[in-house]
């Protein structure tokens, strides 16, 4: 295959990545402490990731690249990440936000929900595109890439709350008497007794949010921004000596996305055997 040298480094360093991870991940069921410092690592190791991303003003390692750039594999993970991880808070707050009893808080995240519920998701990544920075200057010099970000963001947390209010919905009403009968206050109340409860309850529809979230990061090429999908289409009908492989630069990213999606998937159905994701009942 004419592009075999192109990628041996790539695919020997992802080799080497791919069997330390697993090598971790199996003494890690073994060894809490090893399971911990991995952890420790996955959240230290963010900002060092953001920071090799966005490089350093002047220098010829890493040179300064805005996010506008950013592309293929690398930008699809980095849609998903921001995306999943800014999502969820936003998603709790409009789920608890919409059975508020300050009538202000419930109807804002209702109108919110319903909203961009009813909208498609390509019709928001326009508008956070060319609608958006009409509003203010400042969101006009923003980068595209953050742009997206948010609009994803807003899309997800608004499903992800509908999701969280059906899990706020199983829990008896009984627990939050016993509750204040303890003396707790709604906040406490919310936080340790109905919250983590609701949350495990609808874990499978979580996951599956992000798994969607995931899978729609393919949009943001209508935009001009070419993640995974849309930078093997530029290659593969832009340069003559690739157009013979179409069919199997596809087949490989559609193994992408089932790889992913399914690791994904596998991290939801662990959580629930483990106890995580249940109730645990006295046999």
């Amino acid at each position: 295959m004419p592009f075999i040298d192109h990628i041996i480094l790539p695919l020997l360093i992802g080799s080497i990545v791919f069997f330390n991870g697993w090598l971790i991940g199996l003494l890690g069921r073994r060894e809490k402490g090893i399971r911990r410092a991995a952890l420790a690592g996955w959240i230290l190791a963010a900002p060092v990731v953001v920071l090799i991303l966005y490089g350093f003003s002047g220098s010829r390692v890493l040179p300064q690249v805005p996010p506008s750039l950013w592309g293929g594999l690398l930008l699809t993970m980095v849609l998903t990440i921001v995306g999943i991880t800014a999502s969820f808070p936003i998603g709790v707050a409009l789920a608890l936000g919409r059975r508020s009893e300050l009538p202000v808080i419930k109807w804002f995240s209702t109108l919110f929900i319903e909203t961009v519920r009813g909208v498609p998701l390509i019709t928001i990544l326009f508008m956070s595109k060319q609608i958006v920075p009409f509003f203010s200057s400042a969101l006009n010099n923003l980068d595209l890439t953050i742009r997206m970000m948010i609009g994803l963001t807003l899309f997800s947390a608004a499903y992800l709350a509908e999701n969280v209010r059906g899990g706020l919905q199983v829990i008896p009403h009984g627990q939050i008497e016993a509750a204040r009968a303890l003396g707790l206050n709604p906040v406490l109340t919310t936080t340790f007794i109905v919250l983590p409860q609701a949350l495990r309850a609808v874990i499978p529809a979580i996951v599956g949010q992000f798994i969607a979230l995931f899978k729609d990061t393919s949009l943001v090429a209508v935009v001009g921004l070419f993640e995974l999908v849309g930078i093997v289409d530029i290659v593969v009908s832009g340069q003559a000596i690739y157009r013979p492989y179409q069919r199997e630069a596809y087949i490989f990213v559609a193994i992408i996305y089932f790889v992913i999606s399914y690791a994904m998937s596998d991290v939801s159905r662990r959580l629930e055997e483990s106890g995580a994701g249940s109730v645990r009942r006295l046999k």
